[in-house]
C-alpha cells in the first residue's frame, strides 16, 4: 500500500529554512532530523530567498493602493452627493418664491 506524501505547513518550511540559513544545523542534520531529502531542503531554500522581497514589496503598498481607491471613490461620491443637494435647494427655492 503506497503511503500518502507528506505535506508540509508554510510554517515549518520556514522554521526548516532559517534552521539553515542561520547555520544552526547543517543541511545534512536537517534532513536526518525531519527526515527530508536534501534537494527538498534546497528547493525550499531557493523558493525563500525568491520570494523573501515580495514581503516588503506587496506589504503595505498593496494596502495604501486599496485605500488610496476608497479615498478616491468617496470624494467622487461626496462631490456628486454635493451637487444634488445645490440642485435641490435651488429647486427648493424657487418653488418657495412663487
Amino acid at each position: 500500500m503506497a503511503s500518502k506524501p507528506r505535506r508540509f505547513t508554510p510554517e515549518f518550511k520556514s522554521q526548516v529554512v532559517l534552521e539553515l540559513l542561520t547555520q544552526q544545523r547543517s543541511a545534512g542534520e536537517i534532513c536526518r532530523v525531519h527526515q527530508i531529502k536534501d534537494s527538498l531542503l534546497y528547493r525550499w531554500k531557493q523558493e525563500f530567498l525568491e520570494r523573501s522581497a515580495s514581503v516588503f514589496a506587496s506589504g503595505d503598498h498593496g494596502e495604501v493602493s486599496r485605500l488610496t481607491q476608497r479615498v478616491a471613490q468617496l470624494e467622487r461620491m461626496v462631490g456628486r452627493l454635493t451637487l444634488e443637494l445645490d440642485v435641490a435647494k435651488k429647486a427648493s427655492d424657487w418653488q418657495n418664491s412663487r
